[in-house]
């Protein structure tokens, strides 16, 4: 009799963890594994440490605002830098991330993520070669510009919405945010539409001098997208409520200050 109700004991056990498996997808015992893509100001690989290998960690504002709301509300995590594309089917189609960061919330996202507060506050603008007088104000300074922009992307979107069937400019998409930048610089384009802070860090990085920022666009929000299929929306609910903490605290708006960033307002 004891071995048969043994032998019940261990089916209906193993019903049981088949049932939890296939109601909620676990990665791992990881509470987090987040991915973003080389985005500076926001984030980027650091440098690896002295002595060992590997290409280093995810570091910058993003990164740092993320370990330091897990470490207050006792989530793990992990977080991976990979090429844009990448990461977005990595997550969607593999289940590989519980979700993305930071990016621009729309509604085509809003049908698959769950969303964070608003991390931090940006704008959409232009950039202009330092010769041009252009003050960017209305969407017909831009007659005959030609527009270089990163996409399919959020920012591609904006712009392709600012030019509707006007006609005014065109656009020249481009495959990343940096080669638009080389081309204003030798005059192949006369606007590159960026976000503002990611192209001040290009002409850093670049070294471009003889590039100007001529004026916003709109402001937006990045925010931390969550899957809906893949994370645990308990694990996001404490994420968001910690982040919201240390944003009245203003501990939020302590680390953003350091990369001259400003902080979203919470609704």
């Amino acid at each position: 009799m004891k071995w048969f109700v043994g032998i019940v004991l261990k089916q209906l056990i193993l019903t049981v963890v088949l049932m939890v498996s296939s109601v909620a997808p676990v990665l791992s015992e990881i509470d987090l594994k987040l991915a973003t893509q080389d985005f500076p100001p926001f984030s980027y690989l650091g440098k690896s440490v002295e002595g060992t290998s590997g290409e280093g960690r995810v570091e910058g504002p993003a990164a740092e605002i993320i370990d330091t709301v897990c470490t207050e509300m006792g989530i793990s995590y992990t977080l991976s830098l990979l090429p844009w594309r990448r990461a977005q089917y990595d997550m969607r189609q593999e289940g590989l991330y519980n979700g993305l960061f930071l990016i621009g919330k729309n509604e085509s996202r809003l049908a698959y993520l769950y969303f964070s507060p608003p991390i931090l506050k940006t704008q959409y603008g232009f950039f202009v070669k330092e010769d041009n007088p252009l003050t960017y104000t209305e969407v017909s300074d831009l007659k005959t510009y030609r527009v270089a922009v990163y996409g399919p992307s959020n920012t591609s979107k904006s712009l392709e919405k600012l030019l509707g069937d006007s006609g005014i400019f065109t656009i020249d998409m481009r495959p990343d945010d940096i080669s638009g930048f080389k081309k204003l610089s030798i005059g192949r384009v006369e606007g590159v539409y960026s976000n503002r802070d990611v192209g001040f860090a290009i002409l850093k990085d670049l070294k471009i001098t003889n590039a100007r920022y001529a004026g916003r666009h709109r402001e937006l929000n990045y925010y931390i997208g969550f899957s809906k299929k893949y994370a645990d929306k308990r694990v996001v609910d404490r994420f968001n409520q910690g982040f919201i903490k240390l944003h009245e605290k203003r501990i939020i708006h302590g680390i953003l200050q350091k990369y001259h960033l400003e902080p979203a307002t919470i609704p």
